[in-house]
């Protein structure tokens, strides 16, 4: 049986990892999508107006902009017993990666978490430039899988150097939310992760 995610955003804010998911997922299913309304009253008193117990999956994904719902969200899902991944928040009670591409591997997020998070490649080399790769795991967006193609043929510095930018041009992560902490942005850090999977790729093939 397919592994099912229910999907709550906010005018479409969840379009493109929803796309990815569905186009790079293996017995993965995007069972329902909730998209509400992108202006809202800054203050929600009775979220429960737009967002009911009314659905079932096996993982809900959170693309939510307002914190009253994401937090109201979050409080169903624990009721209901369904784990919640709500990435770049910090709520109690759900799972909650700096990016959706810095997920771990995590027990709770089924065949989602083994499949999206922290990347993955493995890579082939032949007379010092990239032959071939397969990604293992990636980013829900697919900036993961899509940018293989763009670094076939290139030594493995070339590569390095390039497959950071080439993620950020395909991230949908906001770069100007820096973190305080390290300073880093989600855009960034996109770049970053895919910069040390690809190395430990080469590295795993020489």
């Amino acid at each position: 049986m397919p592994f099912r995610i229910v999907v709550f955003e906010q005018h479409g804010s969840g379009w493109l990892k929803t796309a990815g998911i569905s186009e790079f997922g293996r017995d993965i299913i995007v069972e329902k999508v909730f998209d509400l309304p992108a202006n809202l009253p800054s203050v929600i008193d009775e979220p429960e107006e737009f967002i009911t117990e009314d659905f079932d999956g096996d993982l809900v994904l959170d693309f939510l902009k307002h914190p009253d719902l994401s937090e109201h969200l979050v409080r169903l899902c624990n009721k209901k017993g369904i784990p919640v991944i709500a990435s770049g928040q910090h709520i109690q009670g759900a799972i909650a990666p700096f990016t959706c591409c810095g997920l771990g591997r995590l027990y709770a997020a089924g065949a989602y978490g083994e499949q999206f998070g922290i990347p993955e490649y493995d890579v082939e080399m032949r007379d010092g430039r990239i032959e071939g790769i397969k990604v293992r795991r990636g980013a829900p967006c697919g900036a993961t899988w899509k940018v293989t193609s763009r670094l076939i043929g290139m030594t493995s510095k070339e590569a390095i150097s390039a497959v950071g930018r080439e993620v950020q041009y395909l991230c949908c992560a906001n770069p100007s939310a820096f973190d305080p902490v390290s300073g880093k942005s989600p855009l960034h850090f996109a770049g970053e992760v895919h910069i040390i999977a690809l190395k430990k790729g080469i590295a795993a093939c020489t």
